[in-house]
């Protein structure tokens, strides 16, 4: 016949210990079936004036003197690491010394997500004492971790409660659980958010880059049909001197704004040239005849051109002036 473990009294000791002290005080006690006992011993649905709150935590319950140490005692960690850390409910442990009839309790969910390295135990300071006395403040640290993480489990009944406090225990909680498809993504952007960060603000400052080349692109045909009623010269070459100012004036906003300053003056100048010039087809009545039309033609050839000398002068002179402030700070600051 199969022997019983020597160490289960002492372990059944711990258990009943912590679920008596727990129920004396009204609190809900579910024992989890040892089959399902994934690092758990028991769920707790904390109450108050008798109602249930909300508040769900895990237990994990040891025994015995091997957990004391000199300055408190400790819990084995084991391959629980990762379940207690990225528990969906607190994951509380309590050791119960038989010696002393005492109780010692350590938030492991929260001491684990502090934790840069997967630790072998997580110690428990004597200070950290569960008893009639304690165990008031200890409801109000629960309470306040779990509203603080979010981690409130909605039910109608009981039952549910637990069934849900289980669910989210193994991360199948509605609110959290994951999808398949997209947990790995969602470790690949973990690991590089800030890159991906820094991506992602590049492109919302190109956004506005991007739909001035849409516009571009959509208006191209309309220009060039434009330039072909209203001039003799080549719509291609004309267009694209058009089109190189706008991309050149835009591409110097984009990197003013990724160095964290704002050219108004350029930005109200683009707007004028771009509006006038990219919409010029929707105006232009195209009889190949008005004035309207070569007016236009004529500015498209000589405004890009001194465009692209005014842009060049004057952010060659803010770069060198720039370039000089610095210098001379670097100066000072050698000379102190």
């Amino acid at each position: 016949m199969a022997k019983v473990r020597p160490s289960r009294r002492i372990e059944r000791a711990g258990v009943n210990a912590v679920r008596t002290l727990l129920e004396d005080h009204e609190h809900i006690v579910q024992e989890i079936d040892g089959g399902n006992d994934h690092g758990e011993d028991l769920f707790i649905n904390v109450t108050r004036a008798g109602r249930r709150t909300g508040h769900y935590f895990a237990v994990q319950v040891k025994s015995g003197k091997k957990y004391k140490r000199a300055h408190g005692y400790a819990i084995p960690i084991e391959e629980h690491f990762e379940d207690w850390r990225q528990s969906r409910i607190p994951v509380m442990g309590f050791v119960y010394d038989p010696d002393t009839d005492a109780i010692f309790w350590v938030n492991l969910t929260k001491e684990l997500r502090a934790a840069s390295e997967p630790p072998s135990w997580v110690q428990i300071p004597l200070s950290s004492q569960l008893s009639h006395d304690t165990i008031r403040g200890f409801i109000a640290e629960v309470e306040a971790y779990v509203d603080n993480a979010g981690m409130r489990v909605r039910s109608s009944t009981q039952e549910e409660g637990f069934a849900g406090a289980a669910r989210a225990r193994r991360g199948l909680d509605p609110a959290t659980a994951p999808n398949p498809m997209y947990e790995g993504l969602g470790d690949i952007a973990l690991r590089h958010e800030q890159k991906i960060d820094t991506v992602m603000r590049d492109i919302r400052r190109a956004l506005p880059l991007m739909v001035l080349a849409m516009i571009m692109a959509w208006e191209w045909p309309r220009q060039i049909k434009f330039v072909e009623m209203n001039s003799h010269m080549s719509p291609i070459l004309w267009v694209v001197n058009v089109y190189m100012f706008i991309a050149y004036a835009a591409l110097t906003i984009y990197f003013e704004f990724r160095a964290g300053r704002f050219p108004k003056q350029l930005g109200q100048w683009l707007s004028l040239f771009a509006t006038n010039f990219l919409w010029v087809p929707a105006f232009d009545p195209g009889d190949g005849h008005g004035w309207w039309g070569t007016t236009w033609i004529v500015l498209g050839v000589f405004a890009p051109s001194i465009g692209h000398k005014a842009l060049l002068v004057f952010f060659i002179g803010y770069a060198k002036e720039r370039k000089r402030r610095a210098q001379e700070l670097a100066g000072h600051q050698g000379a102190g």
